[in-house]
């Protein structure tokens, strides 16, 4: 009897118990306290930022690390049961996994319409119709997928992305012409735009170099690098310094269709549509201290005073033009040399895939040397450059150049140059490879070798390990070692001695904000899969 009880309060108790339950989940149930469950999960929802999905909050705002707005971020929630009869463990699982696959392809959905807002708000402050990654030096392009190094800021519509390095280093040069020194080149760079409506957009940029101070008046030892000029004597064996001021220029973009837009870019100083992206903006060389030795042959108008470009975009293919000032900056490092709008160039580029640019161009310089202004140059340039994001936090780029000075008076003169930026989370390996053709007259020789052209070699390997990594600012810890080759004929300028260089260096600038949004959204629809 006793037991018959005890399994009576057994039943009773085990259905109050479930009717408890199923009165939790009837969707016929008063009001309030649905309200009150509708409460919970809005107090429950969490928002996180579409480009550092580390980052989540209680409450909407902006990105503390790169400003941009905070979307919601979706919750994995449980399939609550829809109805209380039996079923089958079979029929259990199966509506389990519906319930998964359609919260994941929400989730996906989701995830896909906040990457396509981002990539909408990333554009270049040069042309609203390109990714802000494809954003080179002047009007030039990278491709697509390259990492961003920069702290970016939104007020409202307008964006505003702050780039820049600097490196405090030790540099001992070989042969009679080296020297050794410590000092610090550097750069820093601010991005800006303002869209007028939904399709017109307006640029500012600004790029300044503390080099004139850091540098001095000849600039920094490079064995066979010329070009410019100090005490009114031409620069050899030195590359000269920046000006204080780089670029200050103004852009206005106008998007006619999704694949149609053009642009105006007004600079000065500023960038003409000539050579590739200079050699400090291209992910290939921005852990590498030095310029090239053929920076006078390929991207030596990146500072120029007085540009005027306009440009076509029609899909990935950009044909655009420019008219500027052929001399180059003078010796006063801290003023505004004067605008003269003497010289043209035309460029296309083509970025054939996200991972591709491509980009050919010709120019006219008229005396771009002060100590010889009758000599005026007709330079031709091409390059590739091709980058490899090979997942998170690792980078694979790399950039061929070819130039060519054809000098009145001289004649024709070539240079080709390889670089190569394998980065892997703290650790970095770069190289570069050159081969210049310059002439006597060119490296400041006697009178018997002046008209006598030399071809010259560049050898580079670089490592930096970061000490601080991804956490805003980037210190890295590097050493380089450069190895160069010359004709015989040289030893009697430079010696008999092995031409070598070496550097002891530490890169800081901001840590990666991303890759290309493309290759950001690839990602995260990977991991979703």
């Amino acid at each position: 009897m006793q037991k018959r009880i005890f399994i009576l309060a057994s039943a009773i108790t085990f259905a109050i118990s479930a009717g408890a339950q199923v009165g939790a989940i009837d969707p016929n149930r008063p009001g309030n306290e649905h309200d009150h469950e509708q409460e919970q999960e809005h107090e429950k929802q969490k928002y996180t930022c579409p480009m550092h999905p580390e980052v989540v909050t209680d409450r909407p705002g902006n990105c503390p690390k790169c400003g941009m707005k905070l979307i919601p971020k979706k919750e994995e929630t449980k399939a609550k049961p829809k109805s209380t009869a039996p079923e089958s463990h079979d029929m259990h699982q199966h509506h389990g996994d519906e319930a998964m696959s359609h919260q994941m392809h929400g989730m996906q959905g989701h995830q896909s319409h906040d990457m396509s807002h981002m990539q909408m708000s990333m554009h270049s402050s040069v042309d609203l119709a390109d990714p802000m990654s494809r954003e080179g030096s002047g009007t030039s392009w990278l491709p697509d997928s390259s990492p961003m190094y920069g702290k970016m800021f939104m007020f409202g519509e307008d964006m505003l992305m702050l780039h820049g390095a600097i490196f405090p280093r030790y540099t001992n040069v070989s042969t009679r012409r080296g020297d050794d020194r410590i000092d610090a080149p550097n750069w820093f760079m601010g991005m800006y735009s303002h869209p007028l409506g939904d399709s017109t957009q307006i640029g500012a940029r600004l790029m300044m170099s503390l080099d004139p101070l850091t540098e001095g008046g000849r600039g920094y030892p490079l064995l066979f690098q010329s070009g410019e000029s100090w005490h009114d004597q031409p620069l050899h064996d030195r590359q000269h310094p920046h000006d204080l001021f780089d670029e200050l220029s103004l852009s206005l973009s106008q998007k006619f269709d999704h694949d149609f837009s053009a642009y105006i870019y007004f600079g000065y100083p500023g960038e003409p549509a000539l050579g590739p992206p200079a050699f400090m903006h291209r992910p290939s060389a921005m852990d590498d201290p030095d310029a090239p030795i053929g920076h006078h042959w390929q991207d030596s108008t990146h500072i120029t005073f007085g540009v005027a470009t306009a440009g076509l975009v029609w899909r990935n293919i950009k044909i655009e033009g420019s008219v500027f000032t052929g001399r180059e900056p003078d010796e006063d490092r801290y003023d505004f040399d004067q605008p003269r709008f003497d010289s043209c160039s035309g460029r296309i580029s083509w970025n054939a895939t996200k991972n591709l640019a491509l980009q050919v161009s010709h120019g006219y310089i008229k005396s771009p040397e002060a100590p010889e202004p009758q000599i005026n140059i007709h330079r031709t340039t091409a390059s590739a450059i091709y980058n490899l994001p090979l997942g998170p936090d690792r980078n694979w780029s790399n950039t061929f150049v070819w130039g060519q000075n054809n000098a009145s008076g001289e004649g024709k003169t070539q240079s080709f140059l390889i670089e190569s930026n394998y980065q892997r989370g703290r650790d970095t390996v770069y190289l570069r490879w050159e081969r210049v053709e310059k002439s006597g007259h060119e490296l400041v020789l006697d009178p018997p070798d002046e008209s006598r052209i030399f071809p010259i070699g560049g050898y580079t390997i670089g490592y930096v390990r970061d000490l601080s990594h991804g956490n805003g600012v980037d210190i890295g810890l590097g050493t380089q070692f450069t190895f160069n080759d010359r004709p015989d004929r040289l030893d009697r300028y430079y010696g008999d001695d092995l031409g070598y260089a070496f550097q002891f260096f530490l890169r800081i600038r901001p840590s990666l904000h991303s890759h290309g949004g493309h290759e950001y959204a690839e990602h995260v629809a990977g991991a979703e899969k």
